[in-house]
């Protein structure tokens, strides 16, 4: 979430620009979409009940396919796949990648609110949900300029129709890490009293979307931070504050207020946009479930992770360090599939699989739609 593990070239540039919002919307506009255009990684799947030619993402850690590192097979992918279309290309990697079905332009440590100089040298991305927006913006007009001014069909390969927008499928995955931000930086209770900010600031992105002819959208709330093995170690556990599995009682509670208001925030939403489709996703209960099951799906320490160490020393995944004169390495587990956390903060591949399958048929969405009929809206 905070620190860069697989870094690649887009993201370099930019994290060595100056921390102002007007630079970083100069690289936005600098990163040339008329590049060559080739997949990154194609896998057709099953096709769409609704046909979205498209899927537009915005998020963090939890769905960046690029745009800060690639974090091995993440819930966007699995849902792209659902759809029969290709996985989508990160937005600030646009070097070979293929933007026809859509782009991604989630970043690790990404937040709703914009970032201040305090969250920025902690690590976090500056590329917040307000500038996301900008770069779906952008990449907007100039498609529309690609297609006003060029006749040569050649030249629009890899890049969508223009009647795509208004058909694709749009995906929020944040507001994780402004509550981990918060934990971190300020009390449980300045960050329950910063969640309405938060979720305004969510809901003008949404109205900003659909100004733009975005009407399909598919909503997740934020997962249970209290039982991220991160969370737990390094808040010391006591009877009071540890739930059944071990979690940080108190964090898993703000999350579940923040997801609470972001459930309202929806709604509301549903009501005032009267021709859109507003799908909220319960992304907390299928995590919890499983971090409760996990043993009879064949995972280990629901609370234990994969890839780093912890014990006498904490060492990040893929890092190197010096421990009392020793060179130490965050190494792999001999097998991944049997953990539900990777790295101590985000999940595992097989993790991802497990709630990919329980969320797509609509079991954890409001309404209760699976996400191959979520252009269709309920009324009721």
């Amino acid at each position: 979430m905070e620190w860069v593990r697989l870094p690649i070239r887009g993201w370099k540039a930019l994290w060595g620009l100056k921390k102002s919002r007007e630079l970083v919307s100069v690289l936005v506009v600098a990163v040339s979409i008329f590049m060559a255009m080739g997949p990154r990684k194609w896998n057709f799947g099953q096709s769409s009940g609704c046909n979205f030619p498209a899927v537009y993402n915005c998020g963090d850690s939890n769905s960046d396919t690029g745009g800060r590192y690639i974090d091995g097979q993440v819930i966007i992918d699995l849902i792209a796949q659902k759809l029969g279309l290709p996985y989508l290309s990160a937005y600030l990697d646009s070097i070979a990648a293929n933007f026809q079905h859509g782009a991604n332009f989630a970043t690790g440590g990404s937040t709703i609110q914009p970032v201040d100089s305090r969250i920025f040298e902690a690590g976090f991305s500056p590329i917040s949900l307000d500038i996301q927006l900008m770069q779906f913006e952008q990449f907007k007009e100039r498609i529309n300029e690609l297609y006003k001014f060029s006749g040569k069909s050649s030249i629009k390969r890899g890049f969508p129709r223009l009647d795509c927008f208004s058909k694709a499928l749009y995906i929020l995955d944040i507001g994780q890490n402004d509550l981990y931000a918060g934990f971190k930086y300020s009390t449980e209770m300045q960050v329950l009293t910063s969640i309405p900010n938060i979720t305004n600031l969510f809901a003008l992105v949404v109205e900003k979307l659909y100004q733009h002819g975005a009407r399909n959208f598919w909503v997740h709330n934020t997962g249970p931070i209290g039982c991220l093995p991160f969370s737990v170690i390094n808040n010391p556990q006591n009877t009071e504050n540890a739930d059944e599995n071990g979690c940080v009682r108190s964090h898993n509670e703000v999350a579940k207020e923040f997801n609470r208001q972001l459930k309202e925030t929806v709604s509301r939403l549903s009501a005032q946009l009267s021709d859109a489709v507003l799908i909220y996703v319960d992304i907390y209960s299928a995590k919890y479930t499983l971090i409760t099951e996990a043993k009879q799906h064949g995972f280990a320490n629901p609370i234990g992770y994969c890839c780093g160490h912890n014990g006498d020393y904490f060492m990040h995944c893929g890092m190197k360090g010096m421990v009392n004169g020793t060179e130490v390495y965050g190494a792999s587990c001999s097998d991944p599939s049997t953990y539900i956390s990777w790295d101590g903060m985000h999940y595992s591949h097989a993790a991802n699989q497990w709630i990919a399958n329980h969320i797509m048929d609509g079991s954890f969405s409001d309404p209760p739609i699976p996400i191959t009929e979520a252009c269709h809206k309920i009324v009721h």
